[in-house]
């Protein structure tokens, strides 16, 4: 069989059309055989609305199985870009401009603000329309504002390999978000490379509790799943007062999430315990910021399947490193082995480093994304010779496993000294009151940054600043303990739920 080039080769290589591609809580299931026909439907409704290859279509879905699919009906005739539900009408207005977006996707009953701003815009909007007796997943599309008359399409028919897929902005947690567009090779690889990381199989079920607007949630979760026939039972999103009832409901063989949402999971697991009990997880996967050692062995413990940390991010289509499956050894802390792209750690002049040496990771592979679109200078900051400068500090170990030391731009520059703040996170979690933890910079008149830590206590624990300052003394250099130290009940999180070291000192007023 010819290897698969665009996402629909993935899915038509499916060896089981009856089998279940899609479900979700309280809806009918959705067949491979029912994906496929949702997508040959959806590509000649866009071609007749005159959207067609590599036009961009900007979605506004909330999470769950209609967004998951119309990621891919819609990446099978043109450029899909899925943005957060939840931004405000000045942030519809910088993204959909950005992506010169040549429609939107709502719900038929939507109110979101995008709609206006695209109307402003001149955008014609397309509402999606999902019956009482629609399987998870199924829609009609409904032409709305402005949508029923655009022309045919420059280039109408289904999407090419070289043809781009899905665009998504960085974070631009210190600059203007980067566009990164990625090709149906780059998703293909990423999807294939993800599957034999983890050694799916038709038999799997995941439950996707990950954002839909999110490199995570879109490939290592659905797409990756899709490519290996399995299915995705996909929820409305996370929430840690229902996430035991869908893993009850669904009984998954394995979920990915995001440290912040795999704490509050063990959070309520100890009221969860029949349900536990009863559950037959494969393996939990951590990935998108670094997993604790000590999360990682709760969840374990807990779960009594192993914990697979892996490390991704947008620009090479999620997955780099993945510690590999056992009997093949898992070592807490670190990323694990490349798993699709070439990995290596390079020096300030740009060379090479040997194994044991602190250096940025590199990657180069089919998964990674050919550059940003229109920004010649973040490509020439962030490209050389053909490798992809990740912004990640790292070392690789004998055995090829990487272990990420910091974010280069995280990294505390305390008078010269330079401290890395997950080494802090680290020991303050193996403090016994200590549930979560984000250690960052904060300015100093004299040293230029300082080191500060947000902490949010185990329930019924009490501890003071200089208890936790105290314990770290024992632990790290003087220079690294924390100066000052807040105690929050929840901690700040992005979008994605990821912590955001990067401006949260001018987010907590600290500047």
């Amino acid at each position: 069989m010819p290897k698969a080039q665009t996402v629909l080769d993935l899915l038509k290589a499916v060896q089981s059309p009856a089998a279940v591609a899609l479900s979700a809580p309280d809806r009918p299931n959705l067949t491979y055989r029912g994906l496929l026909d949702l997508i040959e439907r959806s590509v000649a409704s866009l071609n007749d609305l005159g959207v067609g290859r590599n036009d961009r279509v900007a979605i506004v879905l909330a999470n769950g199985p209609e967004m998951a699919a119309a990621f891919i009906a819609f990446a099978a005739a043109a450029t899909t870009a899925p943005l957060n539900p939840n931004y405000r009408s000045e942030e519809y207005r910088f993204y959909l401009a950005d992506l010169k977006a040549k429609v939107l996707v709502v719900e038929e009953d939507s109110t979101s603000p995008s709609i206006k701003v695209a109307c402003d815009l001149g955008i014609p909007v397309i509402r999606l329309h999902v019956g009482a007796t629609m399987a998870a997943g199924e829609f009609d599309i409904v032409a709305s504002e402005g949508a029923q008359n655009s022309g045919a399409p420059t280039s109408a028919g289904l999407a090419q390999a070289d043809d781009v897929g899905l665009v998504l902005h960085t974070s631009g947690t210190t600059s203007k978000p980067k566009l990164v567009p990625l090709s149906q090779r780059n998703l293909v690889a990423s999807a294939v490379n993800i599957g034999r990381a983890l050694a799916l199989v038709p038999d799997d079920r995941s439950l996707n509790i990950m954002p839909l607007f999110h490199i995570h949630g879109l490939i290592a979760v659905v797409l990756s799943s899709l490519a290996s026939g399995a299915s995705v039972y996909c929820t409305p999103g996370f929430n840690a007062l229902k996430a035991f009832k869908w893993l009850a409901d669904c009984k998954p063989t394995w979920y990915s999430a995001v440290p912040t949402m795999h704490q509050a999971i063990l959070g309520r697991a100890k009221k969860n315990a029949d349900i536990i009990s009863n559950m037959n997880l494969r393996f939990a996967r951590s990935s998108s910021s670094s997993l604790p050692p000590q999360v990682m062995a709760e969840l374990e413990e807990t779960f009594g399947c192993p914990v697979i940390e892996a490390y991704g991010m947008t620009e090479a289509t999620h997955q780099m490193a993945s510690n590999p499956m056992p009997p093949a050894p898992r070592k807490p802390g670190t990323v694990g082995i490349a798993a699709g792209p070439e990995v290596a750690i390079m020096g300030e002049q740009g060379e090479f480093l040997k194994g044991g040496e602190t250096g940025e990771i590199v990657i180069k592979g089919d998964n990674v994304t050919a550059g940003y679109e229109n920004n010649p200078i973040a490509n020439a900051e962030n490209f050389i010779n053909g490798w992809f400068r990740t912004g990640d500090q790292g070392i690789l170990d004998d055995e090829g496993y990487i272990s990420i030391t910091g974010r280069l731009k995280e990294i505390i520059n305390r008078g010269g000294e330079k401290i890395s703040p997950r080494e802090v996170d680290e020991v303050l979690m193996d403090h016994p009151a200590v549930q979560q933890v984000v250690t960052f910079a904060i300015p100093h008149n004299k040293l230029g940054e300082d080191v500060a830590a947000v902490i949010v206590l185990r329930d019924g624990e009490q501890a003071k600043e200089n208890d936790i300052r105290e314990f770290t003394k024992l632990h790290l250099a003087d220079f690294k303990v924390p100066r000052k130290i807040i105690f929050m009940d929840e901690i700040p999180k992005g979008a994605t739920g990821k912590l955001q070291r990067i401006g949260l000192a001018e987010k907590l007023g600290l500047v």
